[in-house]
């Protein structure tokens, strides 16, 4: 019997610890939080000018607030002595200016803000450290928060006396009912409203290809006439593809039938322990590549206007810059959802990426082969506690409301897993070490540059958007020698791709940045584009019709002479997997 080397079985030991502990950390590298909070202690203890600074403006601020809060106690219409982030609405409702609870709210904002400013512009501490101690301890401050509390939130109170104690019962029974779901891995019944192939991913189609990793849709068209270049989608592979094929009325999928597109889309697998050496190349070459050749087949002939979104959109990317580097021609657009390609500003999610984090990750996914749903839902819930968490916590428990379910959060509750070397070469070639950005990303052993593209672009970042900020989504303009149509648009990741016509309150600005034009900061070019009201999907059913040619005959379903017959009706089975 062989038996493993030393290393191997130390390696081994290693790996099984940490993945056990990170079953009960939520995926979070304990060495990383400590080596962030060590930094920042022994800098801020080594401070004594700053730790005196932070003693005056706590008992300064503090004396000031005492005063403040005799005053509030009579006059309720009292200017705030803190006032609220921009985008922190918990405490927005006027219920919260009476007395005590004024009082209450603007305490919690005065710790926020002294942590705050503790815990940040201490000289010496790594800008990553800083970063993460500044955000642990907003973490932590958020459980104590007045909103979270029975008896210090009013709307709880006034529900409660309302409803004689009733609301307090049903967020009780709604508790155990969840804990119930969770301890026996039970679905939740609120969540069957909406289902894949009844109210969500029906547009009509074929399955016209199938590999291990991909099934490629292509839908029926609905007009007599379509534009003569097809429209191939990749959507990012930590997603299922329909969020882009929700309910009829908000399906991205249908309005470009309708409005004379034909349409193909990639549905990827749901990978498992046997995918777990499946790396970036794969997802390129079995995946976009393999997509492409198949159209080329069903619709020989005519180019193609590549979508991407999100991690879809980078690898789209990839595939744009190293088709452009090989001759390759076939593409005739390029368009980007929420789609990062310099990663040196990633936002919050940073927070998580270091040697140390990746290092654990690696470790936590050696024992599967994959990165599992709920490791990936702790770094984003921390990232929207508010919104995720507490805000569920207090309207579902304390208020005793049912859950509210619509076609977007039941796709969110439908996640996939992402194998092993994947989501490591992901993490350290972009996110760590930025090789896209800096010319150093290979395919096939060579590198390839964003600047050899030169098809149009049109891109599209969100306001709201805590996984791909739309600033470093902008950094993109700086990135190509081609033609760039930048679209910033109101909501968040998701809720501002899925943003069809008669949709309300939604805007955008949009701007269009030529090879010869120069640098515009991103301020600049928000204080430059005004804001229009609607949907930008129709400027980019516009453009996509801009950069197309003429009209056509809809090709047939598939090409079975040439390998592709239509395998099954669309959505086909991979979007089924769990």
């Amino acid at each position: 019997m062989t038996r493993m080397p030393l290393p191997e079985i130390k390696n081994s030991i290693d790996r099984v610890i940490h993945a056990i502990e990170g079953r009960y950390t939520s995926g979070l590298s304990p060495a990383s939080l400590t080596l962030a909070y060590m930094d920042w202690l022994i800098h801020v203890s080594h401070s004594p000018g700053k730790m005196n600074e932070m003693v005056e403006n706590g008992l300064r601020k503090f004396s000031a607030f005492t005063l403040w809060a005799a005053r509030a106690g009579i006059d309720q219409d009292a200017a705030p002595f803190i006032r609220s982030l921009p985008g922190d609405r918990r405490f927005n409702d006027p219920v919260w200016k009476r007395f005590p609870y004024n009082v209450m709210a603007q305490s919690f904002l005065l710790q926020e803000q002294w942590w705050h400013y503790a815990t940040t512009g201490i000289p010496g501490v790594a800008k990553h450290h800083e970063n993460v101690v500044s955000f642990a301890a907003r973490q932590w401050l958020d459980l104590f928060s007045p909103t979270n509390y029975p008896l210090t939130n009013p709307h709880v109170v006034e529900k409660a006396i309302n409803t004689g104690g009733q609301s307090l019962m049903q967020g009780m029974q709604n508790l155990l009912e969840d804990m119930q779901h969770s301890l026996l891995e039970e679905p939740d019944p609120d969540s069957q409203a909406f289902a894949v192939g009844k109210n969500l991913a029906c547009t009509p189609g074929k399955v016209v290809y199938r590999n291990r990793l991909i099934e490629l849709i292509q839908y029926t068209p609905t007009t007599d006439k379509v534009t003569a270049e097809p429209v191939l989608i990749t959507p990012a592979w930590i997603m299922k593809y329909y969020i882009l094929d929700l309910s009829e009325h908000n399906s991205m999928v249908r309005y470009l039938l309708d409005k004379g597109h034909t349409v193909f889309m990639i549905s990827w697998h749901n990978p498992d322990a046997r995918d777990r050496d499946l790396g970036m190349s794969d997802y390129l070459n079995r995946g976009i590549m393999e997509a492409l050749k198949a159209i080329n087949a069903i619709v020989p002939e005519r180019k193609i206007h590549l979508v991407g979104y999100c991690l879809g959109g980078t690898l789209a990317t990839i595939a744009a810059a190293a088709m452009a580097r090989d001759n390759d021609d076939r593409l005739q657009s390029l368009t980007l959802f929420t789609a990062q390609t310099d990663f040196t500003e990633a936002g919050e999610l940073m927070l998580f990426i270091d040697e140390s984090q990746l290092s654990y990750m690696e470790d936590m996914m050696w024992e599967k082969g994959y990165l599992d749903t709920q490791q990936m839902a702790g770094a984003f819930t921390l990232l929207r506690s508010y919104d995720l968490l507490w805000s569920r916590i207090v309207s579902e428990y304390l208020l005793g409301e049912s859950p509210r379910q619509n076609d977007l959060m039941s796709w969110n509750a439908d996640s996939t897993r992402m194998p092993y070397r994947m989501h490591s070469e992901y993490l350290r070639r972009l996110f760590l070490n930025n090789d896209l950005a800096s010319g150093r990303f290979l395919v096939n052993d060579r590198p390839i540059s964003l600047r050899d593209i030169r098809v149009p672009v049109f891109c599209v970042a969100t306001q709201k958007d805590h996984v791909a900020p739309w600033r470093s989504v902008y950094k993109l303009n700086d990135l190509m020698n081609t033609e760039v149509t930048f679209v910033l648009t109101s909501g968040g990741h998701n809720a501002g791709i899925v943003s069809e016509p008669g949709h309300p309150r939604r805007h955008y600005q949009l701007g269009i940045q030529t090879a010869e034009d120069k640098h515009i900061p991103a301020d600049d070019w928000l204080q430059r584009h005004e804001s229009r009201e609607g949907s930008w999907w129709e400027p980019w059913n516009q453009w996509l019709d801009q950069h197309s040619t003429e009209k056509a005959e809809p090709p047939a379903m598939g090409n079975a002479e040439a390998g592709y017959p239509a395998i099954d009706p669309a959505p086909g089975n991979y979007v089924f997997e769990r």
